[in-house]
């Protein structure tokens, strides 16, 4: 083999020996301007020989811009966690670049569903490196745009920028590139190890893929979580592409895949569009069967869940495709069937593909340019529905508020009234949140908004079948997505007209505060605003005390949960410094004239207790899920306003965790890395008066032995025997028998009594009940929609041993949007989603799914809240 990689090697710095433009010219009849430098002469490599870091990038497009200003133009759309750049690149022959913004106004009349004035032309889109260890796009990038800048006698160029607008996002996650840069040139020896156990291929913790907050921003597109995505989102809303190709990395032991996709495919996508993708695959593959390099269609990546950037695109009208490498990770790769991957094939492909495309949409510039202004007509006149979904204020008003921005940043039409109003027979007291259908996004909207997408039902016979011959199922994410259930609203669809003010994406949410506040000022638990001014409260030094029962205080009923800052414990620059605060996060006040209240329990009840700002430790590196651990810190800090600090997983051992009121352990398998000694030292902090919560993966570590921090075990498939108790990745006990759970009575039963898995579950969302006695389930007396995905489902908590908080409903009302097997449906009725168990002075809380993935359930902060800022006071 080390001939093999060694040859494969030499003839690759041959090709870069040959000049700049070889690797093009080995498949592309071009000549080359000279007076546009090449990345050798800027940065000192060709494209394919070295990985191109972050910075080189920007470098060497400035240096392409300087050299072609009339051809070229740099646009900075967004900066990283990190403070690094993010840029596209416009190209366009000279005569289009003159009139550049007549292009894109006209762009977003089409968009708009309106007529074009004859400015228009078709935008491709095409975008590099959205996991920033897939590194080979962005030099194709760059190749790419060498090439449509220094090709000279290229009709295929000519006809490109004549026709078209081609705009390359050539890096869109620069931290995790930038992290997978330095630990590859810091692993790399004299020559490239094509070894995949070489250090040069085996990441450190976290990985490249995600961004400084370890998020997958290809999963990110609809939630607008990430500044990197917020600003590529605004900049494509911007220009209104009508193709959108996302170029991504896969295992080196696969070829290459591009459009058309696998099934299922969304039904909002239309057949106009279905056409499209076979005549943009089968220019591809044309120019594959010239390499006579191998690819694939049709398989694994699919079309149907809408937060993926190819997804996404397509239902804002656009042609928005997957293109999938084998990836190198590196250099040079010894593939599994003998032959050696290097980066320059993977670059060279990727750059093929990216001419190929810009050359399909160039040679159909008028269809697709037409097909694309009839969606967005159409939408717009109402061929995908009438009336609106409306989202009533009065319920978690901060979270329908902040939904009804994060659709307008997507460039969908949102209108806000103030209440009171009516509609469709019902009375909004506070007003609503409307979403029209009648709009050039509907589809989006539908897709978004709707309770359901349904699967195909061909798609989902297949999947059955394939499940009862012990084959996996081809479902690649998760099933449900409704985005106002995951933020804990309701979206009604009303059939009749609404109005309102159309609501802007920057719009602050405005604070509701009444009066000074004599006795106390008050903070309804009610939504993700309440949750975050109490924390930046508690940050200030502002004394506050929280009750865990209800009381009625001038005729209105206040939730457990509900925080007061009484005016005699703080000073008056306090309570004005907590208006500013409410104001900033738009959160809603409630001004105490006196302490007596009507019902419920008063200041000095043992029902209220002194809340103090907790200090939080978070288990991270090896044997946490980066993206788990990502999606905690984000939540905690970002939404939330809650400081972290985040403790190595094999420091846990001889940490001193005697400064802390709460560690986190995300999901993942930590057990190992803690070792005994580290379990010992969190049994300590537990026993002490800590607060433990452990999510999804975790609970292993914490569930097993004599002396269980959760006195739960994890359920083998229904009708399967576990074996006998043995440990395992995840604890000592083995898998418990599965048990159906019809009803009620059967659940108490349960409680008070006391080697196959289920079938792995898509994602989809559940409804859950509460246990209204605890402290952890206050903001949620009506249960919460949450997001359960994989195979692990626990027993529940006996009586005696703690509370399941929230726990699945019944099996006939359990599912509230998505897909579900049916023995997982029945088999996870009734079981725990949020334990809570004593241990000494202090609590173990465990979830059994991760309530902060992908930070999209906004509607479970309050949640999160109750178990990381209120939990210690409560606690102590």
């Amino acid at each position: 083999m080390w001939r093999r990689v060694a040859a494969a090697f030499a003839a690759m710095l041959c090709i870069f020996a040959m000049g700049g433009s070889a690797l093009a010219q080995s498949f592309l009849d071009a000549e080359f301007d000279p007076a546009i430098p090449t990345l050798s002469e800027v940065v000192g490599h060709e494209p394919g020989q070295r990985i191109t870091s972050p910075e080189e990038t920007e470098s060497y497009l400035r240096a392409l811009v300087e050299a072609a200003p009339e051809r070229a133009r740099l646009v900075r759309y967004a900066t990283s966690w990190q403070g690094r750049p993010l840029h596209y690149l416009v190209l366009t022959a000279p005569q289009n670049m003159t009139r550049l913004e007549a292009i894109r106004a006209d762009m977003a009349n089409i968009a708009a569903g309106r007529a074009s004035n004859g400015d228009a032309l078709p935008v491709t889109w095409l975008a590099y490196s959205v996991h920033g260890n897939e590194v080979s796009s962005t030099d194709a990038a760059l190749m790419t745009a060498y090439h449509l800048l220094a090709a000279t006698g290229d009709e295929r160029v000519e006809r490109i920028l004549s026709e078209t607008v081609v705009i390359l996002d050539p890096l869109q996650n620069p931290d995790g590139r930038a992290r997978f840069v330095h630990h590859f040139r810091g692993a790399l020896g004299t020559v490239p190890a094509g070894d995949r156990q070489a250090a040069e291929h085996d990441e450190t913790w976290p990985s490249g893929r995600v961004n400084h907050y370890m998020f997958d921003l290809n999963r990110d597109w609809f939630t607008l979580s990430q500044p990197e995505t917020r600003g590529k989102v605004a900049a494509i809303g911007e220009w209104n592409p009508v193709v959108v190709a996302d170029l991504h990395e896969m295992s080196g032991d696969d070829t290459y895949f591009f459009a058309p996709a696998a099934d299922p495919v969304n039904p909002n996508i239309t057949p106009e569009q279905l056409r499209l993708y076979e005549l943009i695959g089968r220019s591809n593959a044309g120019y594959f069967d010239r390499m006579g390099e191998p690819y694939f269609t049709r398989e694994v990546y699919d079309l149907f869940y809408p937060g993926y950037g190819d997804t996404w695109n397509t239902h804002q009208g656009a042609i928005g495709m997957t293109y999938e490498q084998g990836s190198p990770r590196g250099l040079v790769w010894e593939r599994s069937d003998g032959t050696v991957l290097t980066y320059a094939d993977a670059v060279r492909n990727h750059f093929v593909a990216s001419i190929s495309t810009a050359e399909t949409v160039a040679t159909n510039a008028d269809r697709f340019l037409a097909d694309y202004a009839a969606y967005r007509a159409g939408n717009a006149r109402g061929k995908a529905g009438s009336g609106a979904y409306v989202v009533d204020l009065a319920s978690r008003r901060w979270n329908a508020e902040s939904l009804g921005r994060r659709l307008a940043a997507q460039g969908i039409e949102v209108l806000r009234r103030s209440g009171p109003v009516s509609a469709c027979g019902r009375s909004y007291p506070q007003g609503y949140i409307a979403v029209p259908q009648a709009q050039p996004a509907a589809k989006l909207v539908r897709s978004l908004l709707d309770r359901d997408t349904e699967l195909p039902r061909g798609f989902i016979a297949e999947q059955e079948r394939r499940r009862a011959e012990d084959l996996p199922h081809e479902l690649y994410d998760v099933t449900a997505w409704s985005v106002a259930l995951m933020s804990g609203v309701n979206a009604e669809l009303c059939n009749a007209a609404v109005s309102g003010e159309p609501l802007s994406a920057g719009a602050p949410i405005a604070a509701l505060t009444g009066g000074s506040g004599e006795f106390a000022v008050a903070v309804p638990w009610t939504d993700s605003g309440q949750a975050r001014l109490v924390a930046l409260a508690l940050r200030e030094g502002i004394e506050a005390r929280v009750t865990d029962e209800a009381f009625t205080k001038d005729g209105r009923t206040f939730p457990r949960g509900t925080v007061l800052f009484p005016a005699a414990l703080n000073s008056p620059d306090k309570m004005q410094r907590l208006r500013v605060l409410a104001s900033e996060a738009g959160a809603e006040t409630v001004a105490l004239a006196d302490s007596w209240v009507e019902e419920g329990p008063n200041l000095g009840s043992d029902a209220f207790v002194r809340l103090t700002l907790p200090r939080v430790a978070l288990a991270w590196d090896e044997g946490i899920s980066q993206l788990s651990a990502g999606a905690m810190r984000f939540v905690l800090e970002q939404r939330l306003g809650l400081p972290v600090v985040p403790i190595r997983t094999n420091r846990f051992a001889r940490a001193d965790l005697s400064d802390y009121d709460v560690v986190v352990v995300p999901d993942g398998s930590p057990r190992e890395q803690f070792g005994d000694s580290g379990l010992r030292t969190l049994k300590g902090f537990v026993k002490r008066g800590g607060v433990l919560v452990a999510i999804e993966g975790s609970l292993g570590a914490f569930s097993g032995g004599d002396d269980p921090f959760l006195s739960i075990r994890r359920e083998a498939a229904l009708g399967r025997t576990p074996q006998e108790a043995k440990d395992d990745e995840e604890g000592k006990g083995g898998l418990a028998e599965a048990v159906e759970i019809a009803d009620e009575e059967t659940y108490r039963g349960v409680i008070a009594d006391q080697e196959a898995l289920p079938d792995t579950l898509p994602g989809a969302l559940l409804n859950t009940v509460a246990d209204p006695e605890n402290f952890l389930s206050a903001g949620y007396d009506d249960g919460a929609v949450v997001l359960a995905s994989g195979s692990r489902i626990f027993t529940p908590l006996g009586r005696d041993d703690g509370s399941n908080v929230l726990r699945f409903a019944a099996a006939d009302s359990l599912i509230a949007s998505g897909y579900v097997w049916d023995e997982n449906r029945r088999q996870l009725a009734f079981k725990p989603y949020l334990m809570a168990q004593p241990s000494g002075d202090g609590l173990t809380i465990g979830f059994a799914y991760d309530p902060s993935v992908r930070a999209y359930l906004d509607g479970l902060d309050l949640l999160i809240a109750n178990a990381v800022l209120i939990a210690p006071s409560r606690v102590r």
